[in-house]
């Protein structure tokens, strides 16, 4: 299917005032991006953009930073519509048109695909790699080299206890690693911050949310759901549990910091 970049959509016709990203963000996707050299000079950032609290948050962050950092990058988002009943994040491209950032809309009805493929997997993984590929896509199409993904602590955590528990292996989402073809990076400047942060920033600065990015996925309990209610048990007992997890997933999120 061709890629389309859509019209201004008239939902947001006056553009919307920049919120400024808290401190706390800032530090600690800094402390992220600096931990990992993440971002190196003259980088063109391609940030998948679903209109969830998450990606909202960091495309506020990374706009301040392109701003105050020393090391200069561009930055433009995407988003890829999966065609599912109960997610339009079209309104997103007149959002982007306020703040003057570079927007590509990729509209492909992955469930469908999903109906006629799908063998042995989940949709929400289906789903999840399905829309990783289009992003990879539009990366090259547009000439971005660097793909920047908004998961956060509370996912990291949650990936590693699936894996421990349902695969019998150690394993999370790397913070920053080079794809297999070699002409990719991919980023996760949120790997220190926790979802109660970008909930709150996103709600203070009444950040453009939509109300559900995975309708599909939300309809019926997920593995991730079991392991986020989990984790919210053994937090209360136990307030630095996600410091734990943090230096236990160190070695498994790529390269450490201070190392090379």
């Amino acid at each position: 299917m061709a890629p389309t970049r859509p019209q201004p959509n008239p939902i947001l016709a006056t553009p919307p005032v920049p919120p400024r990203a808290p401190k706390p963000l800032l530090r600690l996707a800094g402390q992220a991006i600096a931990d990992y050299r993440m971002i190196r000079p003259g980088d063109r950032l391609l940030l998948g953009l679903s209109g969830g609290k998450d990606s909202l948050s960091l495309l506020q962050v990374l706009r301040t930073l392109q701003v105050k950092s020393p090391v200069k990058f561009e930055l433009a988002c995407a988003t890829v519509d999966p065609c599912i009943d109960g997610y339009d994040p079209y309104y997103l491209n007149a959002y982007l048109e306020g703040l003057g950032i570079p927007y590509f809309y990729r509209r492909q009805a992955i469930v469908a695909r999903a109906l006629k493929t799908m063998r042995g997997d989940s949709f929400c993984a289906y789903c999840a790699r399905t829309r990783r590929g289009i992003l990879y896509e539009t990366a090259r199409q547009e000439g971005y080299n660097v793909l920047v993904m908004g998961q956060h602590l509370d996912d990291l955590a949650e990936s590693f206890l699936m894996s421990a528990f349902h695969n019998g292996r150690l394993n999370t989402m790397k913070a920053h690693y080079t794809i297999d073809a070699g002409d990719l990076r991919v980023i996760r400047p949120f790997v220190y911050v926790r979802e109660r942060q970008t909930r709150d920033f996103a709600e203070r600065a009444k950040l453009p949310v939509t109300q559900d990015n995975c309708p599909a996925c939300f309809r019926v309990p997920t593995q991730r759901l079991h392991m986020k209610q989990l984790l919210a048990v053994q937090e209360k007992d136990h307030p630095r549990l996600f410091d734990s997890l943090l230096a236990a997933m160190r070695p498994l999120m790529g390269e450490q910091p201070g190392e090379g």
